[in-house]
């Protein structure tokens, strides 16, 4: 049973993988990713192929009731140590008393998946209580922007490939924090490397996700970092010209994250050190505050903070707000001018 104060994704898949199974996980939240993860690795490592026929059971919230889901996990297994039930739409489920009333006493044999996509349970119910008591209560969040490179790097790690910050964030800019589809793309990345180079650079990123390794929100951020105004403006026009390979809404939160950072490393007590920034940033390492030390070298911390009043101008603008018909490339040009001048 885990500790669902502290129960994260990871934790859960380690015990998992220990063959430590909980008589319930009620998974929940607006990240699908995390909840077919769980759910999916149960239906395919609890039993055995030959058990599955008859001790693995998938339900929808939306065709079943609480009590056919409680007498369900009622039952005893057929030639097998355990059965699994599945509940998929399980925020569909309604007078759920009774499922909580079963787990007054779970049956040990027993392997009980509810998966609640997009929302979480009202903690105030019974189930809620009981699934805390008893088994893993699990929230599947979205995933933070300061997560993604790392998450990216993780699952590439994981499978045998390397990858390199550039094309880290290639990725990131092109497909977003959409966890299931971002995991799909890369599988097929994957699948295009040769076996005895699993190295994922900006080359192989730009043939097989179809972003532009030097027109991009990466490459912009970059040259704006360094106060080159002649690239920033080839990637801005690039980007006017090619709405598919980049806009506005995309890099506003990439720029805006920077500047903000930006703005708090100006008030560490020992900006000079690199390493210093790093820990006051809470960045991976030393290496990352490198933009950091740059940007406090060409930009001071007043035009900072005038830099994210701009940046929210921009983007109220681009969503319409005292904005009657300033096309979206003509607000990228102003904030870049703005930036720069």
């Amino acid at each position: 049973m885990a500790d669902n104060k502290n129960v994260t994704f990871d934790g859960i898949m380690r015990d998992l993988r220990a063959h430590k199974y909980a008589p319930i996980y009620y998974l929940m939240g607006d990240e699908p990713y995390y909840i077919d993860q769980i759910a999916n690795f149960i239906e395919e490592n609890a039993l055995k192929p030959e058990e599955r026929d008859f001790n693995l059971t998938v339900m929808y919230g939306s065709d079943v009731s609480a009590a056919q889901v409680a007498d369900t996990a009622r039952r005893y297994p057929m030639m097998s140590d355990r059965q699994v039930v599945v509940v998929k739409e399980a925020q569909n489920l309604r007078n759920t008393d009774q499922i909580a009333a079963y787990l007054a006493k779970p049956l040990a044999s027993t392997v009980l998946v509810m998966c609640h996509k997009n929302g979480t349970i009202d903690k105030r119910k019974k189930l809620a209580a009981a699934v805390e008591k008893t088994g893993v209560l699990f929230e599947s969040k979205k995933i933070r922007d300061r997560d993604l490179l790392p998450f990216i790097e993780k699952f590439l790690r994981e499978r045998g490939a390397t990858i390199d910050m550039k094309s880290q964030q290639l990725i990131a800019d092109s497909i977003g924090a959409d966890l299931s589809r971002l995991t799909g793309e890369m599988e097929k990345l994957l699948l295009s490397l040769p076996a005895d180079n699993k190295q994922v650079t900006p080359e192989v990123v730009e043939q097989q996700i179809g972003v532009s390794k030097d027109f991009n929100s990466f490459e912009l951020r970059d040259a704006i970092v360094n106060r080159n105004v002649f690239k920033a403006n080839q990637i801005i026009n690039y980007f006017d010209s090619n709405p598919k390979a980049g806009s506005i809404y995309s890099f506003l939160p990439m720029l805006f994250n920077y500047f903000q950072n930006l703005l708090i490393a100006f008030y560490c007590p020992q900006r000079a050190n690199q390493e210093a920034v790093a820990q006051w940033l809470e960045l991976r390492s030393p290496w990352a505050a490198k933009d950091y030390m740059t940007g406090m070298r060409n930009f001071s911390a007043t035009k900072v903070m005038q830099i994210i009043y701009k940046i929210r101008e921009i983007d109220a603008k681009s969503k319409g707000i005292e904005n009657p018909n300033t096309a979206p490339g003509e607000l990228m040009k102003e904030l870049i001018f703005f930036i720069f001048h």
